[in-house]
């Protein structure tokens, strides 16, 4: 029992007072779910948020977001109040006037592969040059696969990029129309276990983690509301961890993929991690770098100055 004194009553008044006029303000809270990031759907299926705001009478919108570039566009344009995304995509668009801070974390995945089709004789990164890409610009597979050519000796200027959403791209590969693709699971492990695709360049390390990012306005004006939205995140991953088959079957609902596919996901999904730590940063700080290494961040960027506006650390929690 925790003992219950008169400045306890009193401070609790007070921080009452201050936080509800901010929850007066708000009917409805935005909340993008996806399938590359498996917290979201527990948290949509089970419900949690609506149940954490059910007595201040707010409402909850879910909004699908297909990639980074989506989730960063609804939160540019004020239609979305929290969206995740990869740490290097949020990175881009800070830097490019989207005001987004990155607030918290929902995993640490290997999500992102360079993937080529079960017949490909490409084996290295090097042949992809003058050959067709199928990417999503703005997300973490076009990051990673810029720092992949970067690498190799070359730059988007040596291959055919073609952009397409993350499922057309793997389609696209599927079908012959492409010669490799940015891949993005569950899509791509989709790819790989039901199409025989192959992954032909990995790198875990360049995968930047999965970030829960706000808007700096809805930020400053409901800390109250986004750590209340952070605290049920870790409800879910704490959930999510000890209850690793509930979590593949949320997921198997929602994408209606097969058990294989998602258990492939999943074996690539690093849950234990419960906020933003500094390796998440200095994860984005290196990916911002490579970029700028390779001519898409201009020269005079200062990414390590941007990386210290967009993330926002006040709401860190130690993983259990």
């Amino acid at each position: 029992m925790f003992a219950f004194t008169r400045r306890t009553a009193l401070a609790a008044t007070l921080s009452l007072a201050v936080s509800a006029p901010a929850l007066a303000q708000v009917s409805e809270i935005r909340v993008d779910y996806a399938t590359y990031n498996p917290l979201s759907l527990v948290i949509k299926d089970q419900k949690l948020l609506e149940k954490e705001f059910e007595k201040d009478k707010i409402n909850i919108r879910w909004i699908f977001s297909a990639g980074s570039n989506k989730a960063l566009e609804f939160l540019n344009a004020g239609s979305l109040d929290i969206g995740s995304t990869a740490g290097a995509a949020a990175l881009v668009a800070r830097i490019n006037d989207n005001p987004v801070k990155s607030v918290g974390i929902f995993s640490r995945p290997e999500w992102t592969a360079l993937v080529t089709g079960k017949d490909s004789k490409i084996t290295k990164v090097e042949e992809l040059k003058g050959q067709k890409i199928a990417v999503t610009r703005g997300t973490d597979p076009h990051i990673f696969l810029v720092r992949a050519l970067d690498k190799a000796g070359l730059t988007e200027k040596d291959v055919k990029l073609v952009l397409l959403q993350h499922a057309d791209g793997k389609t696209a590969l599927v079908r012959g129309d492409v010669d490799a693709w940015a891949g993005l699971d569950p899509i791509m492990a989709q790819a790989e276990v039901e199409e025989g695709a192959k992954l032909l360049y990995r790198k875990a390390e360049d995968n930047t983690w999965g970030v829960l990012n706000t808007r700096e306005e809805f930020l400053a004006k409901n800390p109250e509301l986004v750590k209340r939205v952070l605290k049920v995140y870790e409800e879910a991953r704490i959930w999510a961890k000890a209850n690793p088959d509930a979590l593949k079957k949320a997921l198997v609902a929602e994408t209606k993929l097969p058990d294989a596919v998602i258990q492939r996901q999943l074996e690539r999904t690093d849950l234990t991690n419960a906020s933003i730590t500094p390796a998440t940063t200095e994860t984005i700080l290196q990916a911002g770098l490579a970029l700028q290494k390779a001519g898409v961040l201009k020269p005079e960027t200062d990414v390590k100055a941007v990386v210290g506006a967009l993330i926002d650390t006040r709401f860190a929690v130690s993983a259990k």
